[in-house]
C-alpha cells in the first residue's frame, strides 16, 4: 500500500452536507465517456484548459460531491458512469457524516507523487491511468516537478489541481483531514471537467481496491505460544506474525466479547483480497488487545530453528503438526528470512508421494503382503530404473514400500488405478487443494487431474512429474495416516477447518501404519529412526530436479500425537539431510 499522503487543516470558505446511506464497499472501476441524451457525446480534447477554467471545473465538481447531489458531480467529469459510482461507493463506504471540499489551487507533481507514495517520474498525473482512451496533446514537454503543468504522462493532457478533504462521523468529535488532487481537462464542448480516476477519491485508492469504514483491532501487544509463552523462532518474522493476525481476525467466527474491543478505521482494501490493508483514518480508537495466542508450542520451534541452523545453509523447511487437531506445532525455514517456503513452497516431494500412491492401491484391493515385483525399469514407456541395484520379483507391497521401489509403485499403479485416482484420493481423503485457511499464505500442493500420458502418471506415482507439495502438506498427509482422519492445519486455535469429502478407512489407516512403521524400523528410515520407533513411523524422499546435480532430501515421520515433515534443497538422499531434521523434533517432543 502506498504511504506518506500529507495530511491538511481546512482553511477559507468550504461547503458541507450530511451524507448518508447503507455500509458497504464497491470496486472502482468501468465506465463511459458519452451521454445516454441524444446529444453528441463530449470528448477530451488535447488543449488543456485555461487556469480559470481549471478553477471552475474544480470549485463546481467539489461542491456537487459536498453537495450529495453525485450525478451532478459525475456529469462535470470525462467518465460520468465510472464516476458516479465511485463516489456512490465512497458514500455507502465510509459513510461519513458531514463532507467538506475545499478548493486548495492548482498543485504540483511533487506534491501528488508525495501524497500517492509514487515517484514523480513513474506516477501518472493526477486522474491519469495507465492505459487511458485519451490522447496527450502532440509534442507535450515535460513539466518542472515544482511547478504547476499539463500532464505529460499518459492520459490525457489538463491542469492538475489540489483540494482539501475534512469528513466528520456521527458519534465521534475527530475528524479526517487530508489532501486531495484532481486533473481538469478541456471538453470539446469548451468546457472544463475532472478527468475521473479513483485517485480523485483518495491519493492511495487505485482500481483493483476499495475504501469503506472496517472494525480494526489493536495489534497484540504479545504473541503467545499455545502455553500462554511469548512466541520466540527466527523464522516467525514481525511481518509473518502481523499477517497471521490480521488474516485471523477475518476467519475467526464473530465473536461479541472480541467485537467490544474493536475500533473503526476507514480502511483502503485490495478487492482481490490480497496485500495489506491501508489503514489512512482510526475514527475510533480499539481497546488495547490481549496477548495474541498461536498453536506454536516454544519447545519444538526451538528445535525446528535449531533443525534449519544445522543446514548449514542450504535452503529447506520443516513443519510439525498435531494430528489430533491439525494444529501446527512448529514451522521454520532456512534462510530464516524470506520466502515461508515451509507453506508456499511447491517442490516434487520425491517417495514421500508413496504414502498417497500406497493409499489409492490399498484402496483398489492391494494389501501389504501382496506379492507387487520390483523390476530394475518399469513397464511405462520411457522406462524408469530404481536407484539401488537388482530386481525382487517376490517382494510384497509393504517391502517395497520400505525399500522405496520405484518400478513396483509404477508398475502396480499403471494396472490398478486409474489415471485420475491419486489426484482423486489426495483431495478426496487427504485434503489436497481444498484451498486451506491456515493463517498465513499458504500454496497447495498439486497433483495433476488426468495425466497427459502413461510416462507422466508413472512420475507421479513417484512424487515426480508435476506433482508438487510442501512440508505443511506432506506433514498432514502424515497426521491423516497416523490419526485416521484429515484435520486441515490452523496456526490459530478456532479458525475454520475444512473437512476432506471422505475419511480414510480405518483398516487402510492401520496398514499404511504399519508399513509406515516398518520403514521406520527396518526400511530405509531405520537409521534415522534408530531409538524413536514406538509408536511412530516414517517415510524416506528424493526427489530430482531437472539440472541440479543433487537431489532435493525429503523425510516425513510420525510418533504419537506429532507428525513431521521436511525438505532440503540439494540435501541428497531422504535420510541424509531432511531426516535428522524430522528426527530431532521427534525427539524434542519425548
Amino acid at each position: 500500500m502506498r504511504k506518506g499522503a500529507k495530511i491538511g487543516i481546512i482553511t477559507g470558505v468550504s461547503v458541507a452536507v450530511l451524507a448518508g446511506g447503507g455500509y458497504g464497499a464497491y470496486s472502482l472501476m468501468g465506465g463511459s465517456d458519452s451521454t445516454s441524451s441524444g446529444k453528441k457525446a463530449r470528448t477530451v480534447v488535447a488543449e488543456p484548459p485555461s487556469a480559470e477554467q481549471a478553477a471552475s471545473g474544480t470549485k463546481d465538481f467539489l461542491a456537487a460531491w459536498a453537495a450529495g447531489d453525485l450525478a451532478k458531480a459525475a456529469s462535470l467529469t470525462d467518465d460520468p458512469a465510472s464516476a458516479e459510482k465511485a463516489l456512490t461507493a465512497f458514500r455507502d463506504g465510509v459513510k461519513p457524516s458531514a463532507l467538506t471540499l475545499s478548493p486548495a489551487g492548482p498543485a504540483t507533481q511533487q506534491a501528488f507523487a508525495s501524497a500517492t507514495g509514487s515517484p514523480s517520474a513513474a506516477k501518472p498525473s493526477a486522474g491519469a491511468s495507465a492505459g487511458a482512451s485519451a490522447t496527450p496533446s502532440a509534442g507535450a514537454t515535460p513539466a518542472a516537478s515544482d511547478s504547476p503543468s499539463a500532464a505529460t504522462t499518459p492520459g490525457p493532457t489538463g491542469v492538475l489541481m489540489s483540494f482539501k478533504a475534512r469528513a466528520e462521523f456521527a458519534g465521534t468529535s475527530r475528524v479526517w483531514d487530508y489532501n486531495g488532487f484532481l486533473n481538469v481537462v478541456k471538453m470539446s464542448d469548451d468546457t472544463p471537467a475532472v478527468h475521473w480516476a479513483p485517485t480523485v477519491i483518495h491519493p492511495h485508492l487505485n482500481a483493483t481496491e476499495t475504501i469503506a469504514v472496517q472494525p480494526v483491532f489493536a495489534p497484540a501487544g504479545t504473541v503467545v505460544d499455545r502455553n500462554g509463552k511469548q512466541l520466540q523462532g527466527a523464522s516467525l518474522t514481525p511481518a509473518l506474525l502481523g499477517a497471521l493476525q490480521d488474516n485471523a481476525h477475518k476467519l475467526l467466527p464473530p465473536d461479541p466479547a472480541k467485537d467490544q474491543d474493536a475500533g473503526s478505521a476507514v480502511v483502503i482494501t485490495d478487492t482481490a483480497g490480497k496485500g495489506a490493508t491501508d489503514k489512512v483514518f482510526t475514527i475510533v480508537e480499539p481497546k488495547p488487545a490481549k496477548p495474541f495466542k498461536t498453536t506454536i508450542d516454544n519447545n519444538l520451534q526451538a528445535a525446528a530453528e535449531k533443525a534449519m541452523a544445522d543446514l548449514g545453509g542450504k535452503p529447506g523447511s520443516i513443519v510439525a503438526i498435531e494430528p489430533s487437531t491439525g494444529n501446527v506445532l512448529a514451522f521454520a525455514n532456512s534462510p530464516s528470512s524470506g520466502q515461508n517456503r515451509a507453506f508456499t513452497g511447491l517442490l516434487a516431494p520425491g517417495s514421500t508421494m508413496k504414502i498417497v500412491t500406497s493409499t489409492a492401491l490399498l484402496e483398489a484391493g492391494i494389501n501389504p503382503d501382496t506379492v507387487v515385483a520390483c523390476p530394475e525399469k518399469s513397464s511405462n514407456p520411457v522406462a524408469i530404473p530404481n536407484d539401488f541395484p537388482g530386481a525382487f520379483p517376490n517382494n510384497t507391497l509393504q517391502q517395497d514400500f520400505m525399500v522405496s521401489c520405484n518400478t513396483a509403485f509404477i508398475n502396480q499403479g499403471l494396472t490398478s488405478l486409474k489415471p485420475e485416482s491419486l489426484s482423486g484420493t489426495a483431495k478426496d481423503v487427504y485434503g489436497i487443494g481444498l484451498d486451506w485457511k491456515t493463517g498465513l499464505a499458504s500454496a497447495d500442493g498439486k497433483v495433476p487431474a488426468t495425466p497427459g500420458s502413461k510416462d507422466e502418471q508413472a512420475m507421479n506415482y513417484i512424487g515426480q512429474g508435476k506433482v508438487q507439495m510442501n512440508p505443511l502438506a506432506i506433514a498432514s498427509i502424515t497426521a491423516t495416516v497416523q490419526s485416521g482422519a484429515f484435520k486441515q492445519p490452523i496456526l490459530v486455535p478456532g479458525l475454520p477447518q475444512q473437512a476432506a469429502a471422505r475419511p480414510i478407512s480405518p483398516d487402510v489407516a492401520g496398514k499404511l501404519r504399519a508399513m509406515m512403521n516398518a520403514t521406520a524400523v527396518s526400511g530405509t528410515a531405520s537409521q534415522v529412526m534408530a531409538g524413536i520407533t514406538d509408536n511412530a513411523g516414517a517415510k524416506t524422499g528424493s526427489a530430482e530436479v531437472q539440472g541440479a546435480s543433487t537431489t532435493n532430501s525429503w523425510f516425513t515421520a510420525f510418533r504419537g500425537n506429532l507428525a513431521v515433515a521436511a525438505e532440503v534443497q540439494g540435501g541428497g538422499h531422504g535420510v541424509d539431510a531432511a531426516g535428522p531434521a524430522v528426527a530431532s523434533l521427534l525427539k524434542a517432543n519425548r
